[in-house]
């Protein structure tokens, strides 16, 4: 087992002063991010065209936001039970031929999705097992595309590259959502699934175009025994990454379930079809750039401002539930989709910045365990919750009980910084 020393995994440099506005985009400066980025941009915006459709299909097929919320938990129940597995994979193997093949699978599994549908042949129970095999592809290529970020924009840049990330992944929430709605309401969701295969095979002929020369891997994890363990302990000893990606887990079993409560909004309370649900994305994912790009001015990154921001993100999300008409509602998930940004990339951010190089494979696993397995639970239940109450109950539930758990975070880190500093003069 290694072990790490303080001077090894002291929290990487954050911003303590806001970055002049040339240097908003700086990390586009690096020619093998601006590939990525754009590689990214075409994976995240397909991807956001595939999950709507995929989504809607399944409440057509079914009729239930049950089965919605089953759906979304199979794509996310592998990273609950192996994200970590995941994590140490991308440690100890080169990211971006992890990528590549990650890619080329999705790929596959969405063509087949496309292929099923465009047969008319497909049933609810296919889009379960698709959506089980693409969350066990994405097991392994969340935490390497995670950690492929520093490698591709280096330590300078990283924090920048982080929220430009998030920024041109609500970007792909912005169009996605917009043109799968017009794809289901003209030709069906068949043509969603196959314009996702081919953007997964786009974005392997980019990573293909990288210039290896110029990355900069961060050293393979070394095979030993106890490794997982040793991320565990690892986040216990610093609380930017423990309490962070507490918020993070509560967050994503309640606030995070989006599909299953906008689904029920379009169809039960302001019954506006597919074309409804999708703009409803849209409406989130614009709210998600402005925050996204809000968080690329931030002057300085703490665990306070993280954990304030997913409160206020909370406490939206329940205000959001209570609107009583469709404009309203659209005015709330604007405003739920930019703090949702504000705390997500900083979460990111502060995890990532935090950690050290040569175990942030495996910490950012734990993280996108916590993200994506969270929403394995929280479908379900939320699925359950919304057909039980309502649409308007389920939304109101997802918002204050984060909202709660913030609220006691930041007690307690109060109480610890009380009692730290009543033990100064003593010492």
């Amino acid at each position: 087992m290694t072990a790490y020393t303080d001077s090894r995994t002291a929290p990487l440099p954050v911003l303590r002063a806001r970055p002049p506005w040339r240097h908003t985009l700086i990390a586009l400066s690096v020619r093998n991010y601006r590939l990525f980025a754009i590689s990214h941009f075409v994976a995240m915006t397909a991807a956001w065209i595939q999950r709507v459709a995929q989504d809607w299909l399944v409440l057509e097929l079914s009729g239930s936001a049950s089965a919605v919320g089953i759906t979304v938990a199979a794509q996310f129940a592998p990273m609950l039970l192996l994200g970590m597995v995941g994590g140490l994979i991308a440690d100890r193997f080169p990211k971006r031929n992890l990528l590549l093949a990650t890619q080329t699978l999705s790929a596959i599994l969405s063509a087949t999705l496309a292929v099923l549908a465009l047969t008319g042949t497909i049933q609810v129970w296919h889009i379960y097992v698709l959506a089980l095999l693409s969350g066990l592809v994405t097991v392994v290529d969340n935490p390497a595309r995670q950690v492929f970020v520093g490698e591709v924009v280096g330590q300078k840049h990283l924090s920048n590259a982080i929220s430009l990330n998030a920024s041109i992944f609500q970007l792909g929430g912005l169009i996605g959502p917009a043109v799968s709605g017009a794809l289901l309401l003209s030709v069906g969701a068949g043509w969603s699934f196959a314009i996702n295969a081919v953007a997964c095979l786009v974005v392997v002929g980019i990573l293909l175009s990288l210039r290896t020369e110029h990355l900069m891997p961060a050293p393979a994890a070394p095979r030993s025994k106890g490794q997982l363990r040793e991320a565990l302990a690892y986040i216990g000893r610093k609380p930017e990454i423990l309490w962070t990606l507490v918020m993070v887990g509560v967050l994503a079993v309640f606030a995070f379930t989006m599909p299953v409560l906008l689904a029920s909004f379009a169809d039960d309370v302001f019954h506006s079809g597919p074309g409804g649900y999708g703009l409803y994305n849209a409406v989130l994912a614009g709210g998600a750039l402005v925050g996204a790009i809000a968080s690329t001015r931030r002057a300085s990154l703490t665990l306070r401002t993280v954990i304030v921001a997913g409160g206020l993100f909370a406490v939206l999300q329940t205000v959001g539930g209570t609107m009583p008409v469709e404009l309203a509602f659209c005015v709330a998930l604007f405003a739920v989709g930019v703090l949702n940004l504000l705390f997500i990339t900083g979460a990111n951010s502060l995890v990532q910045l935090s950690s050290n190089p040569a175990i942030r494979g495996r910490v950012m696993s734990v993280y996108i365990l916590l993200l994506l397995g969270g929403q394995a639970i929280g479908g379900p239940v939320m699925g359950w919750i919304v057909e039980s109450f309502g649409a308007h109950t389920g939304m109101v539930v997802s918002g204050i009980v984060p909202a709660v758990a913030a609220a006691v975070i930041a007690l307690l880190l109060w109480r610890r910084r009380a009692a730290v500093r009543a033990a100064v003069p003593a010492a």
